[in-house]
């Protein structure tokens, strides 16, 4: 009976593993679905929507068919306005839900010898970029705002075969449990088979009968030893060796080890409860409100961009090349300085471009142009600069425009970057003051003290930048003085600049408003015969080109400065956040 229970165990053993193993391999469902798409067209793009991405559910995997490859992907509506000069294919899902394909034409004219689309290597529009030469496979997760795009360099049509593969989440939940029963079972039958040899060869010992004696007979019990026939009573039992079957219990064991090797967490069945996704805190987008510019990787590689290449400028010195990254008066303020290192052999360059890390963050929520946003970044000395950085189009580079050190104690109330607020128009009448107007009623502030019609808008108490002007203006002018007082006259006058003030809304509905403030030093004869010289003062003889007037010198600083600017019905007070100043330029009086 044992042999036939390790039969059963056997058999039993061998059609559960056997189904575990089945399970894994013939009658496994496939792993991925996959899409392929070809088109025949010759155009210099393929646009995948991000619908075909997002028609099955899962991370997707892309395979480009080509010699030199470049995907990227972005933002939709970023990528159809960056197609708009330029013919594309866009492959969409059709209606049975398969990939199809349409040859779009350009919307958009290019002026003549002009091509905005040419190079899709490095704009700041994408998200993420891939390059490969040769055939490029990658994994994405977009979702159904997002669209990828494909390319060569931008001239040349684009490879012309693609697929996008989705995992189907097939499992077989089962096979991990049948393999490993299936080898307790195994085991099992082969203990039992164990056990029923031993019980075959303990039943099937040596039976000896006695030697035939006469009744009358008696046995001599004074024989000697060694004339008996001895005859053992009980017959030596012989010891029953295991080795064998541990041998074969061994391999057997290594195997079912070896099947379960391959059981992926997808052979065993979830027996846990699913987790249960703990609340967040819902964010409430305005209605209408445009998506974010940027995120913040996105932000934070543009950031890097900006600041290595205007490093390279700053390193020759050459205006051109910092225009391409620059604008405004972060431009002429090195524009300057490159001046001035041409003139003057000692003279230190700017500060380099903060690029990391990004500690604050706020993009504005635009889906048009120009749209911008605005970073803060925190130097190795503790130091924070703010910036706010500017995109015209779709085919311009974001420019850096305004630059400025944040207060230690200044305190911003932004959104979420993944939220972003809107632009404040310049002349917005939902803020205490209109942008337009903040920084010649800060100049004027400047100008006249408490005695402005403006002082008490400000704060003036916590206006760090307030008092070191004033302190500047009133050193000069002791200098001056000294030697000059009779001679000539200083003077000093602070007006708003002509640069477009930048502005995004904070969450109490106020606004950060960058704006510049144009500060000027004149110094003039009162003497007929009076000749101002310029003595040592090598900025200003290298800016203007002389070394004297009889008509003075005046010379401007350009001020880059953030302010607060609560909203209309507040209490609170504009409050300087951040500033920065340098040289503008130095003339002669006309």
């Amino acid at each position: 009976m044992r042999f036939v229970w390790a039969i059963t165990a056997f058999v039993l053993a061998t059609l559960m593993i056997g189904a575990g193993i089945a399970q894994r391999t013939i009658l496994q469902a496939p792993a991925t679905q996959t899409a392929s798409v070809t088109t025949d067209d010759d155009a210099p793009y393929v646009l995948v929507d991000g619908s075909v991405f997002d028609s099955r559910p899962g991370a997707q995997t892309l395979r480009v068919d080509g010699d030199a490859v470049f995907a990227a992907y972005a933002r939709t509506g970023d990528l159809t306005q960056w197609l708009a000069p330029t013919d594309y294919t866009h492959v969409t899902m059709s209606d049975a839900g398969e990939p199809t394909s349409e040859f779009v034409s350009a919307t958009v004219e290019q002026g003549e010898g002009e091509s905005l689309t040419a190079d899709p290597v490095g704009s700041d529009l994408w998200l993420d970029e891939f390059q490969q030469e040769g055939d490029l496979s990658t994994t994405l997760q977009l979702p159904a705002d997002m669209s990828l795009l494909i390319a060569t360099d931008g001239v040349a049509p684009a490879p012309s075969s693609f697929s996008i593969s989705w995992p189907t989440g097939a499992t077989t939940p089962w096979a991990g449990p049948l393999i490993v029963a299936g080898g307790i079972v195994l085991l099992v039958g082969i203990f039992l088979y164990i056990l029923a040899l031993r019980h075959v060869r303990r039943s099937r010992g040596p039976r000896r009968k006695g030697l035939p004696l006469a009744a009358t007979q008696p046995i001599d019990l004074s024989l000697e030893q060694s004339e008996k026939g001895v005859i053992s009573s009980t017959p030596r039992r012989r010891r029953l060796s295991l080795g064998r079957k541990s041998v074969l219990a061994v391999p057997t064991a290594a195997v079912t080890a070896a099947l379960l090797a391959g059981c992926t967490p997808g052979a065993w069945p979830e027996l846990g409860s699913s987790p249960t996704p703990s609340p967040t805190e819902s964010v409430i987008v305005p209605e209408g409100q445009g998506a974010p510019a940027v995120t913040q990787m996105q932000a934070e590689r543009i950031l890097d961009r900006i600041a290595e290449q205007v490093n390279a400028a700053d390193e020759a010195a050459d205006a051109d090349a910092a225009s391409a990254r620059l604008a405004g008066p972060a431009l002429t303020e090195r524009e300057t300085n490159y001046t001035l290192q041409k003139e003057i052999d000692d003279q230190a360059p700017l500060a380099a471009i903060p690029s990391a890390p990004v500690t604050a963050f706020l993009p504005q929520a635009q889906d048009g142009w120009p749209r911008m946003f605005l970073a803060v970044v925190e130097e190795s000395d503790g130091a924070a600069t703010i910036m706010t950085v500017r995109q015209e189009d779709p085919w311009s580079d974001y420019k850096l425009t305004y630059l400025s050190s944040l207060r230690a104690d200044a305190s911003m109330n932004l959104a979420a970057g993944y939220v972003g607020a809107v632009a404040v128009e310049p002349n917005s009448p939902f803020l205490v003051m209109a942008p337009e107007a903040v920084a010649g009623a800060y100049a004027d502030v400047l100008n006249n003290g408490d005695d402005s019609e403006f002082a008490a808008v400000f704060d003036g108490e916590n206006d760090p930048f307030r008092a070191q002007v004033a302190e500047n203006r009133a050193t000069l002018l002791k200098n001056f003085n000294k030697t000059g007082e009779e001679t000539g006259k200083v003077s000093f006058r602070a007006r708003a600049g002509a640069a477009e003030p930048l502005s995004l809304v904070t969450l109490d509905s106020g606004a950060i408003v960058a704006v510049t403030v144009v500060e000027s030093e004149s110094v003039v004869p009162t003497d007929e015969d009076a000749v101002i010289k310029l003595g040592d003062n090598v900025v200003v003889k290298a800016l203007s080109g002389v070394t004297q007037s009889k008509s003075g010198f005046t010379t401007r600083y350009a001020d880059q400065l953030y302010f607060f600017v609560p909203a209309q019905g507040s209490n609170e007070k504009i409050q300087l956040i951040a500033s920065r100043s340098n040289i503008l330029d130095a003339k002669v009086v006309d």
